[in-house]
């Protein structure tokens, strides 16, 4: 038979990352001693160091600057790549279009 799932409280695993960010211990350590697996004490720890980035920092002007630039290039390089996938020179549906043009087809 399987096992049961355990369910840990938000204050338990709060209390358990704490032991390994403020208190310098290892994840396999501080797991060991609470018993619990080390990958679900390293998920809880890289979550809660995840959400501690704080809030996003603002753009300076220069980088604003930059993001403008870089967006519009990226939208003529894909209006480019769009237009090179519709338009190939020799292709079987551009020569249709040609021999329907003058009648051939």
């Amino acid at each position: 038979m399987g096992s049961t799932r355990r369910r840990f409280t938000d204050e338990y695993k709060a209390r358990a990352v704490e032991l390994v960010i403020d208190d310098g211990r290892t994840i396999a350590d501080v797991a060991r001693s609470i018993g619990v697996h080390e990958m679900t004490l390293g998920k809880w720890v890289k979550k809660a160091r995840d959400g501690d980035e704080g809030p996003e920092r603002v753009l300076s002007e220069d980088e604003r600057a930059e993001l403008e630039r870089l967006r519009e290039e990226n939208k003529r390089l894909r209006m480019e790549a769009e237009f090179a996938k519709k338009w190939r020179p020799g292709s079987r549906k551009t020569s249709g279009d040609l021999r329907r043009c003058r009648g051939l087809g």
